[in-house]
């Protein structure tokens, strides 16, 4: 359990203090993949996934440069459709009312040309409530809380990303995506992100995360599941995954050389 920290208004509040009518997580988060296969063109991106997650905890998804990491993220997540197999949340499949408990964080912050504080807003009008209270409660705990009333596109990188997760977490959701999402950050606003990521899964949100930095992956993941050439070839603790990587493909990416050599 992470300390409460005594913290300015911008500076982010990290600790275990739930937000606002926070819902306990759905058990439709329990995720099923049956042989899940992605193609383009006649070219296969995915082959024969099969993985069932739990649904709590942070789940690094890893692997070389086009192993098909964001492609499954997208499909678990219903923004692809595969080309064959069925995704699964509880048994059920995945449908529009199942992705109401989900959200996702890209690379590059997609933010509206509005105020920080109204980027939350619309999200948390969409779902048909008006929560100034939950609103406020993210702005402090990403760190935005002097700068709510700010133009969203004229926040820094970090600060864009961080209001970009305080958005997607506006939903209250029982599933996070991150698809990168501090690949092109400062290792601070990393950090920052990391936190309340860990935070938030202790609270009960599930976060599945694409990431390259097995250094990040190695501070905050409990689970790693490892992709090369469009297949799952590793699925293990994070503890056994970077201490024992089983894959002759993992091992390779851990000790940075290129799988082949």
């Amino acid at each position: 359990m992470h300390n409460v920290i005594d913290i300015n208004a911008n500076k982010p509040v990290v600790g275990t203090t739930r937000l606002p009518t926070k819902a306990q997580p759905s058990r439709r988060s329990k995720l099923e993949l049956n042989n899940i296969s992605y193609s383009v063109n006649g070219k296969r991106i995915l082959q024969n996934i099969k993985l069932n997650l739990p649904p709590q905890g942070i789940t690094a998804i890893m692997g070389f440069n086009g192993a098909g990491k964001s492609i499954l993220l997208k499909i678990m997540h219903g923004i692809l459709k595969p080309t064959t197999g069925t995704v699964l949340w509880n048994q059920q499949p995945s449908d529009a009312k199942h992705r109401l408990t989900q959200s996702m964080v890209f690379q590059k912050p997609v933010l509206l040309r509005r105020s920080a504080k109204a980027n939350i807003d619309f999200v948390i009008k969409q779902r048909g409530t008006h929560k100034p209270a939950l609103r406020n409660a993210l702005l402090v705990k990403v760190g935005l809380a002097n700068k709510a009333s700010q133009p969203a596109r004229l926040l820094s990188g970090g600060e864009q990303q961080r209001l970009a997760l305080a958005r997607a977490l506006a939903c209250q959701p029982d599933i996070v995506f991150l698809d990168e999402a501090t690949a092109s950050l400062d290792p601070a606003s990393s950090a920052i992100i990391e936190q309340i990521v860990s935070d938030e899964a202790a609270l009960g949100t599930k976060f599945i995360m694409v990431t390259h930095d097995a250094a990040q992956a190695a501070r905050i993941a409990d689970e790693v599941v490892f992709m090369d050439a469009g297949q799952i070839t590793e699925y293990a603790s994070a503890e056994q995954f970077f201490n024992a990587p089983i894959s002759q493909a993992a091992t390779a990416y851990l000790e940075g050389r290129l799988h082949h050599q």
